[in-house]
């Protein structure tokens, strides 16, 4: 263990603190981690432990969820500049707006969005409950934000009138079919797992649709030995260390999303030694955003 490991881990220690690590962090980031993982995932489980300090090795949205279901505990962001450019497509006010103009509906929000937005928001859902919590609501139309990939792919496996916003993934929908159809041909005994952050037209030729925790446990259970991974390259890290005896090859080496990429060892030690970076949601918002969250847990069990 080098150095910066060493000290970061005694100051985990001495701060009472927990390390949550995305999926799409780098592989020093990942192996640094307490828990890794998707992101309300990271949030919820880092909830219900005793740590009086979360750093959360993500973006910022990531660590504002963290602050939602943990009021009580502080909550470091070890580069703060680290953001989602989905999350950023959406504003609270341009959704207020978007809501005054419609007719009255459910508003589904995506948690790859802003405390704001959440707390506007019916319900949230992830990639892999949206689904779900679409068909536990008791309407026949909706909002979904602000990724229109996700909804649209929920819109096909629901058959509810689905309105969405234009925001979605960069990294996501730069995968094109003809990449896809490489990896293929490099693999062809691969199978081909795709994100619903992913354009409908690669949905339709995938194998399967998961979420990130939904590939890794895809991956663990079948009988295949190789798979094209067809979300960003970060995700290939803990599928290869869960699965030493099996093969994993990036459907397109461009799905790197840099925002993820920020952190370094030395960020993770500065913000533990400098309490430095935190991310606050204020009440009045943290309240409402948390009634979201909530409710999709309730809704997807």
């Amino acid at each position: 263990m080098n150095s910066v490991a060493e000290k970061i881990r005694a100051l985990l220690q001495q701060r009472k603190a927990i390390l949550l690590v995305h999926n799409y962090q780098p592989p020093e980031i990942q192996d640094l981690a307490d828990l890794c993982g998707d992101s309300l995932e990271l949030s919820i489980r880092a909830a219900q432990t005793d740590a009086e300090v979360i750093v959360f090795c993500g973006v910022h949205f990531m660590a504002e969820t963290a602050s939602i279901l943990s009021p009580g505990k502080t909550v470091l962001l070890p580069r703060h500049e680290a953001g989602c450019p989905m999350a950023d497509m959406i504003t609270a006010e341009a959704l207020k707006h978007k809501i005054a103009s419609m007719a009255p509906m459910p508003v589904v929000t995506y948690v790859n969005s802003t405390a704001d937005v959440k707390a506007l928001s019916t319900v949230c859902c992830t990639s892999a409950n949206a689904v779900s919590v679409v068909e536990s609501l008791d309407a026949e139309e909706l909002l979904m934000t602000p990724d229109r990939n996700l909804a649209r792919y929920t819109a096909s496996r629901t058959g509810k009138k689905i309105h969405y916003w234009e925001g979605y993934c960069p990294i996501h929908e730069r995968l094109t079919p003809e990449a896809v159809q490489l990896a293929r041909d490099a693999h062809p005994e691969a199978v081909f797992m795709a994100h619903p952050e992913c354009r409908p037209e690669i949905l339709e030729i995938a194998d399967v649709i998961a979420s990130t925790s939904g590939m890794i446990r895809h991956a663990r259970e079948a009988d295949q030995r190789s798979f094209i991974v067809g979300t960003e390259v970060g995700l290939l890290y803990p599928l290869q260390k869960e699965n030493p005896d099996k093969e994993f090859y990036p459907a397109s080496d461009k799905m790197v999303c840099r925002d993820m990429k920020r952190i370094a060892p030395e960020d993770v030690l500065r913000c533990l030694e400098t309490m430095e970076g935190e991310v606050k949601v204020p009440e009045e918002i943290r309240v409402p955003a948390l009634r979201a969250v909530q409710r999709m847990i309730e809704l997807s069990g």
